[in-house]
Order: structure tokens, then sequence, then C-alpha cells
């Protein structure tokens, strides 16, 4: 049977036309086994958010290349896989459409990971879904997995799940480095769907929970024109701790640039976010090392301890200066994807599915905590977080202490 033929059962099974078929044999694959499987990424490769695209693209080609090299997919006769790479924009619209473009015009793909913002992955997975097509995210919007979605695969902790996870080790961390735990909190945030469902847990639970004060709640879309008027809030309340969540490094940039020339940066007041955008290379490039120094951010996952040849390759192979979550989550959903093929034992869209939705391939390799195994809503069970500081002009892993890189420490002035 030809590939071709594989994605024609899949049509028909999803039209109801063809029982499924029992599991495959290698002999079944003696003839007939596929010389390539393709894998589509579909992430922002023009416009605002280009860059974190582009080395999610890096990731997934480094996890391409390490998956032939080392057979590509036994249970398929070692067929190789093959990566469809899809531009989706700087926008829901154009992420939308870039998902119709993929599910109509390359059929033959067995998967798909991206889309980086959670907004755009809202727009993509809702044209995925119909189209029966698995998708692995590193998304963090709770709204991913909460649509009753059976082809959408969250690797990494929810929004809500990473502010829960991180911000009482962070309040505690405050508390046992300057002897007095913060008693009030300020928020700067734009409107993407991550930092609304961070920013949801963090107002309607951990505020109580961790008896924080909120004394201001500024939102902003994409991008920031001007961090004056948010800036001048934070000097007004003068918060113990302000949460600062941008999804873009421009906005970062003029953020926390802003909040230097007023003097309110690290060590007068604390600041601390819950994206990769603070973390990212490109802060560097005009942002001074001391403007970032000891400011920490939760992320659902970083280049850390026993990740060290991979984050050598990268900085090698792409110049990269370190690995970020769009590299690391990247590389890892094509090794999840290598691992459900084998289970599955057939190219196809539904066998992927399925072996995705049944996988329990013990604790995770290349995501913080938990296992290689999906809960009925397609969320990653035990998937944990890690907390990443800027430490001598570097982000590096400070948290869990398992995988940390250097130990954290409290800005001071």
């Amino acid at each position: 049977m030809t590939k071709t033929d594989w994605h024609r059962r899949d049509v028909l099974k999803a039209a109801g036309g063809l029982a499924a078929a029992g599991p495959l044999t290698q002999r079944a694959w003696a003839q007939g086994s596929p010389a390539e499987i393709k894998v589509g990424l579909i992430v922002p490769l023009s416009g605002l958010y280009a860059r974190p695209g582009k080395v999610m693209q890096m990731g997934a080609e480094m996890g391409i290349d390490h998956v032939n090299k080392a057979g590509g997919v036994k249970a398929l006769g070692g067929a190789k896989l093959k990566l469809v790479v899809i531009d989706c924009g700087d926008t829901t619209e154009k992420a939308k459409n870039a998902a119709q473009r993929m599910v109509a015009q390359e059929v033959d793909l067995v998967g798909a990971t991206g889309a980086y913002l959670s907004s755009f992955t809202l727009a993509v997975t809702e044209v995925t879904e119909r189209a029966q097509l698995p998708v692995l995210t590193l998304s963090y919007s709770d709204l991913l997995t909460q649509r009753g979605f059976k082809y959408i695969f969250q690797t990494a902790a929810t929004a809500g799940a990473q502010s829960e996870m991180g911000l009482p080790e962070l309040v505690k961390l405050a508390e046992s480095a300057s002897g007095k735990r913060p008693q009030t909190v300020g928020i700067l945030m734009d409107n993407t769907a991550t930092s609304i469902a961070t920013a949801k847990m963090i107002k309607e639970k951990l505020l109580g929970e961790l008896k924080l004060k909120l004394l201001f709640d500024e939102v902003w879309t994409p991008p920031l024109a001007d961090a004056t008027p948010l800036i001048q809030r934070v000097r007004a309340a003068r918060p113990d701790l302000l949460l600062f969540m941008p999804n873009a490094v421009s906005d970062a940039k003029l953020g926390l640039e802003k909040l230097n020339e007023f003097g309110l940066g690290q060590g007068r007041i604390p600041t601390i976010s819950f994206s990769i955008t603070v973390a990212e290379p490109d802060m560097l490039q005009s942002v001074q090392p001391n403007v970032v120094q000891g400011l920490m951010t939760v992320v659902a996952n970083w280049g850390c301890k026993g990740q060290e040849a991979l984050m050598a390759e990268l900085k090698q192979r792409y110049g990269e200066p370190w690995m970020t979550q769009n590299a690391i989550s990247t590389y890892g959903d094509i090794w999840l994807f290598k691992e459900a093929l084998e289970k599955a034992a057939a190219p196809t869209r539904e066998g992927v599915a399925q072996a995705l939705r049944t996988l329990d391939a013990g604790p995770s390799r290349h995501y913080p905590g938990g296992q290689l195994k999906f809960d009925p809503a397609g969320r990653r069970i035990g998937a944990g977080v890690t907390i990443v500081q800027w430490q001598n002009g570097v982000p590096v892993t400070v948290y869990p202490k398992e995988l940390a890189i250097a130990e954290p420490f409290w800005p001071k002035a």
C-alpha cells in the first residue's frame, strides 16, 4: 500500500466509510513503505514575531536531522521525516489563512507543530481540527485544550498552571533573600491570549493565596508605541513586585528601557515575567546587560542541565547564543512525532493522533517535568515549568533545582 493509499484511507475513515484497521506489522510494510513522511511546522516567519518563529524552525530542523540520522521511523522501514514549513504571519487572520492553505495543499502531512503565540494557535487549530490533522503546540493558553478538540496536544504546561507553579516560588525567593515578603503587586501586560490566561489565574486565585494586593493592571495591544504612560503608573504606585508580560521583543525593550530611565529597574522594583520574550537573544541588541541583570521569567521550557550537547550544536550550527523554549520544545516535538509514528506503524493522520492519545512513553526528555503522555483534553500529564534569570548577560535556568544551571538571586539596589 502506498503513502497516497494510506492518506486516502484516512479520508474515508474520517467520513465513516472504512472501519479502523487492526495493528500493522513490520512485515506488512515490506513492500510499499514510504520513503519520507511529512511533518508540518506552522510558525510566524514574517512580521512582528518572525524571530521566534525562525528559532522554532531551527529546533525542528535539528530534530528532523537527528531522527533521520538515528534510522528514521523503524516501524515504517526506516522512512525519513521531511519538514514542511509554513509562514503563519503576524495576525490571527493570517494564521487562519495559512492553516487553510496548509491543509488544502499539503494533503499528505501526518501532523504539524506550531504556532508560537497562543492567539495564532487558537486560530490555526480551528482549521486543523476540522482537517483531523494532529497538532503539537508549546503555546500556553488554557483555552487551547478547553474546546473539546481531539487533534491538539499541548506539550507545555498551560498559562494558568505555569503561574500556579512559578509565582509562589518567586515570592518565597524574594522573602528568603530580602527578609521581607512582597505585599503589593502591579501588572503590565499585552492582550495576547497567553497573557490574558496568565493574568486570569493570578488575579482570580494567586493574589488571594499569596496575600498580594493588586495596585494596578494595565493592558496594551502590540506593538507598543510608547511605554511612558505604563511606567508612570509603576512610578506612582511603587509596587513591591512588578509582573511584566510582553510577547513581542520590541515591547519588552521599550518597557524595560523606560523602567531603567525612570530609575525603577531591577533592585528598586523587582520585575518578573511569564514569557520567553524578555529572555530572547534580540533583547541585547538595544538593551544593555545591566538593564536585565537579575530579571526572572517563568517559562514552559528552556535549555537546561543535561542538554549541553544540543545547546552547543544550536550555537555552532545557527550562531544562537543560548537555547530558548522555541528551539528545545520544537526539537522535542519532532521526536514526539517519531514516537507516535513508531506506535502507529502507519503514516496517517488518524494513526498519529490515536498514538498520541494513547502514548505512555515514560518521563519526558525534552520538556520539564511530567510524562510523554496526554490526558483526554490533550494536555501533557505533569508538565512542569522552568524559571530563567538573566545573569551576566545570559538568561540561565535557575529552577527547578534538578535542571538548574545556576543558583537564583534576588536583585537588590
